[in-house]
């Protein structure tokens, strides 16, 4: 059961430095959100807001609120880590743990979030969520095999699959294809396609025409100066972003004139 996000006057901050500033936006279920803009505006900073990630940096916080089906994200008596498994990532590179299996891989998150699991069940959870990440098929006969063994496009279903393995509602993706070749990117696309029906996706991109391809809106970040603050220019449906922008920074960003 996929749910919406609701981001509401959220302010970014590395210490004093504010990175992000004033996101109001509405991620909604069973969708794929596309996070678009020039290098250094803020974009990836703020998908891992989402999940709580960026608290791993130190001095990483925010203010306002991340509201998960109305749910404070950051209220105090929520646990960050209970967050990452409703909110999964897969990161730029392709990361499987190069000495697990590719079996272990997959069930790596459900491990760590100490669920005990029977062999049976183990063994349906690793089919069920390879299936899901469109892998199944190529590695169902090497399955005790390193991962890191897997091609680059491959390896990135594996992150997949180990991100659906603990059963998340949205999954954020951070540039998922920039280290891809052709073929494995429209892998990659097609299975976001699919994973929509069952998840809410957001995803950032470089990429204008991945964007225009695979979401159903488009959130277009921009930043003024270096060290000035990321800022949300505008949001809307996919089609309206790339053929009837509002803002005329957002046109000449998605026509190629910058950026």
């Amino acid at each position: 059961m996929s749910k919406r996000i609701d981001v509401k006057d959220l302010n970014v901050y590395y210490g004093k430095f504010l990175a992000v500033e004033d996101v109001n936006v509405t991620i909604e279920a069973r969708s794929v959100t596309a996070f678009i803009g020039p290098s250094g505006c803020g974009k990836s900073t703020f998908l891992r807001t989402l999940n709580r990630m960026h608290e791993v940096i130190p001095g990483g916080r925010v203010e306002g609120e991340v509201l998960l089906d109305g749910d404070d994200l950051y209220d105090d008596a929520v646990d960050p880590v209970h967050v990452r498994s409703q909110i999964g990532m897969v990161f730029q590179r392709p990361n499987p743990f190069p000495t697990m299996s590719i079996r272990d891989n997959v069930l790596a998150g459900v491990k760590l979030n100490s669920k005990r699991i029977s062999k049976s069940d183990a063994d349906a959870l690793v089919e069920k969520s390879l299936r899901g990440a469109n892998l199944w098929n190529e590695v169902k006969d090497r399955l005790a095999r390193p991962g890191s063994g897997l091609s680059g496009g491959q390896q990135q279903r594996l992150c997949i699959a180990r991100a659906i393995a603990v059963s998340p509602e949205v999954i954020l993706m951070d540039e998922p294809c920039s280290a891809l070749d052709p073929i494995s990117t429209l892998a990659i696309e097609d299975l976001i396609n699919e994973l929509k029906n069952d998840y809410t996706v957001a995803i950032v991109t470089h990429n204008m025409q991945q964007a225009a391809r695979v979401s159903d809106k488009t959130a277009f970040f921009n930043i003024a100066a270096t060290g000035k603050p990321g800022k949300l220019i505008e949001f809307g449906d996919t089609s309206d972003i790339f053929n009837r922008p509002k803002e005329k920074s957002t046109e000449d960003y998605v026509s190629g004139r910058f950026g």
